[in-house]
């Protein structure tokens, strides 16, 4: 019986790219979207209705995928926004609004999740975090925060959810050519700003390396992997040689040596 995968944000980007790629490979896989309606009847997969923002929505996607198949065996949690900006600048409700869908969202999808796996004895939960949520960027501090969040969280749900024959992994990765910067929330460059110039600066550099990213289909190979993998690792890491390297340069060099290289690498 072909497992069964349900995908948030699954509608573009990152998440249509692994949708697309686990149909091929056997797998009955649902996407989400706020609106399926949207789409015609040649999309690769099944899309259900999600708003990660809205706990009822929640419950429902789960619902409609359980009753059609009876089962979920994993969920990979992709839904995400962007959000740029000068932390003293970045006004409070845009940055309760990015954790509502980068961390809160996922934890409710999790916990809506969980109950149906435990009752199956397995499943596996995929979190898409970011290489971003291992450091504080400058101009993108709140995307960092809910990353790096997203990442603690699930190495605490992943100790308490063995017990029960779930796994829980996250995937972490770097710039992809997506819509991700089409979609992001920018904080507005003012004209007034002591941060003008490096934000606006730091703004283009952003997009340009989204629009020079990797091919989100090397993404859904890694997912294609872990799923397959009877004991996966906590974390992956998944983009270009640089990004991947700067989580290890963290760890071994000296706090100011690792912010004088990002102030360098971002031209502050």
């Amino acid at each position: 019986m072909a497992k069964v995968v349900v995908i948030t944000g699954g509608s573009s980007g990152i998440g249509k790219a692994i949708g697309e790629y686990l149909s091929t490979k056997g797998y009955t896989v649902y996407g989400t979207s706020r609106n399926p309606q949207r789409f015609d009847a040649t999309f690769p997969f099944k899309l259900v209705a999600l708003d990660v923002t809205d706990s009822e929505s929640i419950k429902n996607c789960i619902s409609e995928v359980i009753a059609a198949e009876g089962k979920i065996d994993v969920l990979v949690n992709n839904a995400g926004v962007g959000i740029t900006g000068p932390m003293e600048e970045t006004p409070t409700p845009e940055i309760k609004k990015a954790f509502s869908t980068n961390l809160f969202g996922p934890i409710e999808m999790i916990n809506a999740a969980l109950p149906h796996m435990r009752k199956q004895g397995s499943g596996h939960i995929i979190n898409i975090t970011s290489i971003a949520g291992y450091m504080g960027l400058p101009y993108r501090g709140v995307y960092s925060a809910t990353k790096g969040a997203l990442e603690l969280i699930t190495e605490a749900y992943r100790m308490e959810v063995q017990q029960f024959g779930i796994q829980m992994t996250n995937i972490a990765p770097g710039d992809f050519a997506t819509n991700i910067a089409a979609g992001r929330y920018h904080a507005p460059v003012l004209d007034n700003s002591p941060y003008k110039q490096a934000y606006g600066d730091t703004l283009k550099m952003m997009d340009e390396h989204v629009d020079g990213g990797n091919d989100p289909k090397e993404m859904a190979k890694v997912v294609l992997s872990i799923i397959q993998t009877p004991k996966p690792k906590v974390h992956y890491r998944v983009g270009a040689a640089m990004q991947k390297l700067s989580i290890g340069l963290k760890k071994v060099l000296p706090s100011r040596m690792y912010e004088k290289m990002l102030m360098k690498h971002y031209k502050l």
